[in-house]
């Protein structure tokens, strides 16, 4: 074993934790600041495109969180999860009971459902919660605030200070209207009304740009319902400690140059997967270019074309021919990373050979939002979902060497 032998400290995933959290002090400070709520005015959303670690900074915030004698439950929401409202409310329940198994209701006539005049213990565990939902008369709503006022008396006696539901990839929900099943506004509907009883029910939802939007169609009161924070690119210092940081705690022996931290920062574009996929790249050439006792240098171009491959490409390959026109024309505006509108993408497929009407760009840029390549904000205009696509566009175009 040489000087050189050493383990790549950098694990490029999706939702894998970095070696170092960087650049979301504020971020954490905020939630902190939602933790103290005595009347639950404030649920939090984290929203941003894919790679600014809205994962990642969930699972650090739950250790915070139970610092302060909150409970924590959550998992990842699929479709499935609001094919209905029962469904909804069963995901729910079964996330809920996770942690509530292990409390105890000693009074029969405390539970819906039990009957008999002597005392017997409870537990609050799956089979209970079903039976108190199964017993409450009413709609799923009824049902589920049923389940859940009863837990939260039980969760106050015990001493927590609340229970927060974190459910990751929520811009996954949806209500049902041709099926007549609307489990997102049942949800909505529920919690606000526990929060309005001062019973600590917190939402933590994480997603892609389109989830506060459609909570606010669903619900309009939704938008005074969460406090919602934009994760973005981190900053240069904080692009720097997410890279040397983990070079540091592990005692790399080999450094990275000034100007070769800068390089991972232009290639990464300040998003933390990026910064991870980059640095991981960059030490496992390191390491082959040490074992051939070459200099090291940062082999930008495979890189960049081994990222096209395993996160651009299969998105790409989604998109039909006349898809790829479009967003080729998108990738020609000067402010194609930011926002842009119908307007500007005409103006510029007026150069083009086959110009595109205002009515196709907006029925496309809808395919295109709904295969998860753009979104609509609030404001009416559209950006990328996925950060750095128009650079790889652009490539797309580029000639051979």
């Amino acid at each position: 074993m040489n000087k050189f032998d050493f383990d790549n400290p950098f694990r490029p995933g999706a939702g894998h934790r970095p070696p170092h959290l960087a650049g979301r002090k504020p971020e954490m400070q905020e939630f902190q600041r939602l933790l103290t709520q005595e009347t639950i005015l404030e649920n939090m959303i984290l929203t941003g495109l894919r790679g600014v670690g809205k994962t990642v900074l969930l699972d650090a915030l739950k250790p915070q969180a139970i610092k302060e004698r909150w409970l924590w439950i959550g998992t990842d929401l699929s479709e499935s999860s609001s094919v209905s409202e029962e469904t909804m409310a069963i995901r729910l329940m079964t996330d809920l009971s996770v942690v509530t198994s292990s409390l105890v209701v000693e009074r029969s006539e405390d539970l819906i459902g039990f009957t008999g005049g002597t005392r017997h213990e409870h537990t609050l565990n799956f089979n209970t919660l079903t039976t108190i939902f199964n017993a409450t008369p009413g709609l799923i709503a009824d049902k589920l605030k049923s389940v859940l006022e009863i837990v939260w008396h039980a969760l106050d006696a015990h001493g927590a200070r609340g229970l927060i539901f974190a459910y990751d990839e929520a811009q996954n929900l949806a209500d049902q209207a041709q099926k007549e099943q609307y489990p997102l506004s049942m949800m909505l509907d529920v919690f606000q009304s526990l929060q309005r009883k001062d019973m600590r029910f917190m939402l933590v939802l994480t997603g892609l740009p389109t989830l506060f939007p459609k909570l606010v169609e669903a619900r309009t009161y939704a938008e005074r319902m969460f406090h919602v924070v934009f994760l973005d690119r981190l900053g240069g210092d904080a692009c720097r400690d997410a890279i040397l940081k983990p070079i540091e705690a592990a005692d790399c022996p080999l450094k990275l140059k000034k100007k070769m931290v800068q390089t991972i920062i232009d290639l990464s574009g300040g998003y933390p997967y990026f910064i991870q996929f980059v640095c991981k790249e960059v030490y496992d050439s390191f390491i082959q270019q040490l074992d051939s006792g070459k200099e090291v240098f940062i082999p930008i171009d495979e890189i960049v074309h081994k990222l096209d491959n395993d996160f651009f490409a299969g998105r790409w390959n989604r998109a039909t021919d006349r898809q790829r026109e479009l967003l080729s024309l998108i990738a020609r505006l000067p402010n194609c990373d930011t926002e842009f509108s119908v307007l500007e993408i005409t103006g510029m497929s007026r150069e083009s050979a086959k110009p595109f009407s205002p009515s196709q760009v907006s029925q496309m840029l809808a395919s295109l939002g709904n295969s998860g390549l753009v979104y609509k904000n609030r404001h009416g205009r559209y950006s990328f979902a996925v950060p750095l696509l128009g650079q790889f566009i652009a490539r797309q175009s580029e000639p051979l060497a």
